[in-house]
């Protein structure tokens, strides 16, 4: 018997390895495949519509898109090549240069991941590498309510979650259901409930 061994490719091969056409992530030195269901599109373009009005309406310094790369670290030390379902950017950093990929390794303003079958990653992997990088904000928007009771209570609604960094580094957490007017420091005026984003 012979062993296959997986090459492990670092965040600068990743850019350079992963294909144009698709939505991929780097996890662990490999490339990896995200796909996602029109639902959970509708809910990420939603969001990203909705920043993008309130930065042109408060001409607000920031870029809002669904393409931005982020490298990572896990708790391992391994390099992780990230893409938020939306991030919102400083627009100065995004713009610092223009011809480069659209990849980061500084922290972006705030990253909002939009719950699937591998919910896991998001309450868990994500949540430590963003906390770790530095964003100060991260929203979980688990429309269908799919993550474990530890998170969502019980009985488990669709819920959404929005995560500040404290002066110590650390994410606090906030819950919005139905109703709620989610609370957000990137944009402070915002009037979107929970249940907009999740019925999008």
């Amino acid at each position: 018997m012979i062993a296959t061994v997986t090459k492990k490719i670092s965040f600068d091969q990743f850019l350079v390895e992963c294909p144009e056409n698709g939505k991929y992530e780097l996890v662990n030195g490999e490339i990896v495949q995200m796909n996602s269901t029109r639902n959970h599109d509708d809910i990420a373009n939603f969001m990203l519509f909705g920043f993008n009005d309130e930065i042109r309406r408060l001409n607000l310094n920031y870029v809002a898109n669904n393409t931005a790369v982020i490298r990572t670290v896990n708790r391992s030390g391994i390099e992780q090549g990230r893409r938020p379902d939306v991030s919102v950017i400083d627009r100065d950093l995004w713009r610092s240069n223009r011809s480069a990929y659209s990849a980061l390794r500084e922290p972006i303003q705030l990253a909002v991941e939009v719950t699937s079958t591998n919910w896991d990653d998001d309450y868990l992997d994500k949540l430590d590498e963003y906390q770790r990088l530095g964003i100060p904000e991260y929203w979980i928007v688990d429309y269908l309510a799919i993550g474990s009771r530890d998170f969502l209570g019980n009985p488990k609604v669709p819920t959404v979650f929005v995560y500040l960094l404290d002066a110590e580094g650390n994410y606090q957490r906030s819950a919005f259901k139905e109703s709620d007017r989610i609370v957000s420091p990137t944009f402070p005026e915002l009037t979107l409930t929970a249940t907009q984003i999740i019925n999008a």
